[in-house]
């Protein structure tokens, strides 16, 4: 099943049982794909997380009902996962910039956020350069840190802030970013800042050690300023690459950056000539 299809199956499914409890594994289990990469896929495609959309969905078709119906408030925030009114006042107040009393009363405007429709267009006809790699186990040392997908756009950035404010920079390079979801069945995944591992060297208070089982990887370059290189390979891998490759699907829930270090580059990873690589273990289909 290609991407495009997976995200609109998925979307399909969301909407249909948008006032049950939906679980990322039942929304993945509908696209036929591990919810980890569904997320990371779903993020990349739609530009905001599955429970994002779920979550504007429902307070967009609460706010509907509070204005065409006489049902209770507390009734609509029930039907839409909220278990008290006071959350469901402060979500719907966010997203609508108003209350559900003054929409009730009509004395303001409500918002809609309407369903994703997947269409396809004409896309790709370039050339995407990436290469095939057999890689065997191999251990890194590093921090980590256990995120929320929802919550990942906003955290992981901290993490790297953490990382050389407690001067963990001094201890080990850091050579990786790994996202790891073993299970590829959670809400949640480990982030780790790494570097290659010494088993001769002791290891610092604050660093673990992680084995990264050995895998076939496809290993695509990213050259330029990395805040711009690095999301738009990740997007070119989702939108173009995996839709359209015949030989190879996802294998496991790891996700990996490589970056050389920017101490070898003028304007470090802004330079247009910085290096790093994004690594997605694959198998033949």
């Amino acid at each position: 099943m290609e991407w495009t299809e997976c995200i609109s199956k998925a979307i399909s499914y969301i909407e249909n049982n948008i006032t049950e409890e939906l679980t990322i594994e039942d929304i993945a289990d509908q696209a036929m794909i591990s919810p980890f990469y569904f997320q990371k896929g779903f993020a990349m495609l739609c530009g905001f997380t599955v429970g994002e959309y779920i979550k504007k969905r429902r307070l967009t078709l609460a706010g509907s009902e509070l204005v065409s119906t006489d049902w209770k408030i507390i009734d609509i925030a029930l039907r839409y996962g909220y278990d008290s009114p006071d959350s469901f006042t402060k979500a719907f107040t966010r997203f609508h910039g108003a209350t559900p009393t003054s929409v009730r009363k009509g004395e303001t405007l409500i918002k809609a956020f309407a369903p994703l429709k997947i269409k396809l267009t004409l896309e790709g006809g370039y050339t995407m350069d990436y290469k095939i790699v057999k890689k065997e186990a191999f251990t890194v040392i590093g921090v980590s840190k256990v995120f929320k997908y929802e919550d990942a756009a906003r955290a992981v950035p901290g993490l790297w802030t953490e990382f050389y404010q407690t001067g963990k920079n001094q201890l080990i390079s850091s050579q990786y970013g790994i996202s790891i979801d073993e299970k590829m069945g959670s809400n949640e995944f480990e982030f780790m800042i790494a570097d290659n591992y010494d088993p001769v060297r002791e290891i610092p208070d604050g660093l673990t050690t992680r084995v990264i089982p050995g895998h076939t990887w496809a290993v695509f370059p990213c050259t330029g300023d990395s805040s711009q290189t690095i999301p738009d390979v990740h997007g070119k891998i989702f939108r173009e690459w995996l839709p359209g490759c015949q030989d190879y699907e996802i294998a496991a829930g790891y996700h990996i950056e490589m970056y050389n270090d920017p101490a070898d580059y003028a304007n470090g990873t802004q330079d247009e000539k910085y290096y790093c690589e994004i690594w997605v273990p694959v198998r033949q289909k």
